[in-house]
């Protein structure tokens, strides 16, 4: 069944009003007509089938008629990702939704080569990710901003897995310990981390520098490996 996103309260009767796009798509593209039933699910409210009750020209109206699912969380995941060039990054927007992240936050590091990107964009492709997974929820994606003004306002009590590229670390499932805490997973950029940032993050005691293995890995293939190393020893991939 077709499955949308949409930013509207959802209880037991509402009335909602997708968004042109969602609209041309539920009855252009995908055929869709009065009585014809969908998913929806606003992060908030759980999902809730609802029914196509009205189709015109300027859009559609469908009516929430039951909840399938409450809401549930997901596991308090960020990840923070240098800016890298759009396609890559657009792949790890992509699949940082479908491993399961809250969150994904944009830096900016010494060697960026990236020097801007479209949000909107991003977040669009997090809502399309989330809505195929079965999500309940879509992780926010946060504006870029200077790795060193991130780990400034580093909030207390979060831990910081940084894939540390140049060696002298533990593979990730022996480093990661094993405690109940929010977490975030930080993948540098496509140069890798300048030796002043790489000696501040090893610093900090918040950070558990990581390896992920013997070769040197893309930012879109080692954002997958350490968001999948995480969920499998301390999220919902977790024995």
């Amino acid at each position: 069944m077709i499955r949308l996103f949409l930013d509207q309260p959802l209880s037991g009767g509402a009335r909602l009003e997708p968004s042109p796009d969602q609209a041309r798509y539920l009855t252009g593209v995908m055929r869709q007509g009065v009585g014809d039933e969908v998913l929806m699910f606003n992060g908030r409210d759980g999902e809730w089938r609802a029914r196509l009750a009205e189709v015109s020209k300027r859009g559609c109206v469908l009516e929430a008629v039951e909840q399938t699912r409450k809401q549930a969380g997901t596991p308090d995941l960020e990840l923070v990702v240098a800016l890298v060039k759009r396609a890559r990054l657009e792949t790890i927007v992509e699949k940082a939704a479908e491993l399961g992240c809250r969150r994904v936050r944009l830096a900016i590091t010494r060697r960026t080569q990236a020097d801007h990107t479209r949000v909107d964009r991003l977040q669009t492709i997090a809502i399309e990710a989330s809505e195929q997974t079965g999500r309940l929820d879509v992780p926010d994606i946060v504006a870029p901003e200077k790795l060193d003004r991130i780990l400034d306002a580093w909030p207390e009590g979060r831990r910081l897995m940084f894939c540390d590229e140049g060696g002298d670390v533990r593979p990730a499932l022996e480093a990661l310990p094993r405690e109940a805490a929010a977490w975030s997973v930080l993948i540098g950029p496509e140069g890798g981390f300048a030796p002043e940032e790489r000696e501040r993050l090893r610093g900090l005691d918040f950070v558990t520098p990581v390896g992920l293995g013997p070769r040197i890995l893309r930012a879109d293939t080692a954002a997958i490996s350490a968001l999948t190393l995480w969920q499998a020893a301390l999220g919902d991939w977790a024995p």
